[in-house]
């Protein structure tokens, strides 16, 4: 594991950062097959709903369709780091997935970042990486523009290519970078799947892109540790009742430490 001063010289000055190999080989190798059972899932609906054009071999909100993926937060080791990149508390923002093969096309091998309002030094998104494969220079490792989290503005298509760099790191590694970053998907020139997990996180109060204590189950908060209850968001969920609203400080769906 890298030192904090490595860590925070990277992010002021590249915007990202690699851990290697800081998942466990068990779950990356649960993952893997994982990934192409909840493809399944999400692909009908992407067809049913008729956005399966630019939406192929991609996943999303992962969290609660497979154990492996729960078990991947519940065993990530950064926490401490995502901790001193908010300089406080935070929550998962999504969890979403990619498969990269020779012939798959999708917005994610577009130049994009993945915040939608440039946040500047106020840090609200953090995007993680889990790497299921080997990322190298032929099977489509994700391109990094350093230092692009400085600027608002987006580079166009010739100055990402001139400049970017490859994150290459071997499987079970997690590649870390603030999300003003801007950042593109490479193009897989192998046989060989390429695949990664996307948990991103961010400041408590901003809103989860999925409800995930619902879709887990709000009386499952208490099977998980306090520092997985909090990552999952189950300290910072929005009452819908006025009984909900009107609850004693310990038992009220957002707490008072989440921002």
């Amino acid at each position: 594991m890298i030192t904090t001063e490595v860590f925070d010289q990277c992010m002021a000055e590249k915007g990202w950062v690699i851990f290697e190999q800081a998942i466990h080989p068990a779950i990356v190798e649960q993952m893997r097959e994982d990934i192409h059972k909840a493809y399944i899932v999400c692909r009908d609906y992407q067809i049913k709903n008729g956005i399966d054009q630019d939406t192929s071999f991609t996943v999303h909100h992962l969290l609660g369709q497979f154990d492996s993926f729960l078990d991947c937060l519940q065993a990530y080791p950064i926490y401490g780091f995502i901790e001193r990149y908010f300089a406080g508390q935070f929550i998962l923002n999504s969890f979403g997935g990619a498969i990269n093969t020779r012939d798959s096309q999708s917005y994610a091998q577009r130049v994009h970042r993945d915040i939608r309002s440039y946040s500047g030094e106020m840090p609200l998104l953090l995007n993680t990486l889990v790497m299921l494969d080997d990322f190298t220079a032929d099977n489509g490792a994700t391109w990094m523009l350093s230092g692009s989290h400085k600027a608002e503005a987006k580079p166009d298509d010739e100055y990402f290519k001139a400049y970017a760099e490859q994150a290459i790191a071997p499987a079970g590694s997690i590649l870390m970078f603030n999300s003003n970053v801007w950042h593109a998907g490479g193009s897989n020139l192998t046989d060989q799947v390429r695949r990664s997990v996307t948990p991103m996180f961010s400041k408590p109060f901003m809103k989860q892109q999925f409800d995930y204590p619902r879709a887990i189950g709000y009386d499952r908060g208490a099977d998980f540790d306090a520092v997985l209850r909090q990552v999952i968001g189950y300290n910072s969920r929005v009452p819908a009742t006025l009984d909900e609203w009107y609850q004693p400080p310990a038992k009220r769906m957002y707490h008072s430490n989440q921002g």
